[in-house]
């Protein structure tokens, strides 16, 4: 029924050799990641699961250049990645829009830091409102949008600078049931649409099977991979909905919850 990750042919995106971190203080060390070594290959859909403490947004804080490991490396395209850059977009659970511009100018930051021409700029910004369904709130300030909104809001701008790789930590961990609801399918078509690599971080086990082509699990003290499972179900081209009520769903669903459970 399950298949682990297999090595494939095509080089890699983003590979993590002999990753470890501690945090030291005066009296106590504390490790927290402990040997990873992973590789993420374009067209990826990575979810990470894992119990309160494993070490999964700490990981994403080094692949982001925000924390420098103890030992070992992150490679991005061939690059040794070592401090926060735009070949590495970041989307928090919390949306991080700057509340004194409009959602468009919002979407257009990142654009101007690089120095992309005002034409250009104005096209892009378009074209990624109308992909996650924002045109109509383009001029509106974010304490005008929802939840859901602010999030959808939140992706198109990390898009927008088009990152090689994008860094997911709980988005939607604080929306309401239904919102998050929409923003998984939101998402799902987004990615189908981009196809960008994608590693994010969940604690819910449905959201990682209707989401992830491949599924981490993480065990704690210290940190580290126990499974990298190929999601069978993300060749399906079926409505969220319906995989859900796939035998097949919940025998994984009840399969990843008893792996992720640490005796």
């Amino acid at each position: 029924m399950l298949a682990l990750s297999s090595p494939q042919i095509k080089e890699p995106l983003i590979e993590v050799k002999d990753l470890s971190l501690y945090y030291e203080s005066k009296n106590h060390t504390l490790h927290v990641l402990d040997n990873i070594n992973l590789q993420f290959y374009k067209n990826d859909f990575v979810c990470v699961l894992g119990s309160s403490g494993c070490g999964k947004s700490s990981l994403l804080n080094v692949l982001a250049g925000f924390q420098k490991p103890t030992t070992g490396e992150v490679i991005i395209d061939g690059k040794k990645h070592v401090k926060p850059n735009s070949d590495v977009g970041v989307v928090f659970q919390h949306h991080n829009l700057f509340p004194w511009l409009s959602i468009a100018k919002n979407i257009e930051f990142g654009l101007k830091m690089k120095s992309i021409s005002k034409t250009e700029r104005q096209k892009i910004v378009s074209y990624y409102l109308n992909m996650v369904g924002l045109e109509s709130s383009a001029k509106l300030w974010p304490f005008q949008l929802s939840g859901g909104m602010k999030q959808r809001a939140s992706i198109a701008r990390t898009l927008a600078t088009d990152p090689k790789v994008i860094l997911m930590d709980e988005p939607f961990g604080a929306l309401d049931a239904l919102t998050r609801e929409n923003m998984q399918n939101h998402l799902h078509k987004i990615w189908k649409k981009t196809r960008k690599c994608v590693f994010f971080i969940t604690h819910d086990v449905e959201e990682a099977l209707l989401l992830g082509t491949r599924i981490l699990v993480m065990h704690p003290n210290p940190g580290r991979i126990v499974k990298d499972i190929v999601n069978p179900l993300s060749n399906h081209n079926k409505p969220f909905k319906e995989l859900k009520q796939l035998r097949v769903f919940h025998e994984l669903r009840d399969y990843l919850i008893s792996t992720i459970k640490v005796n």
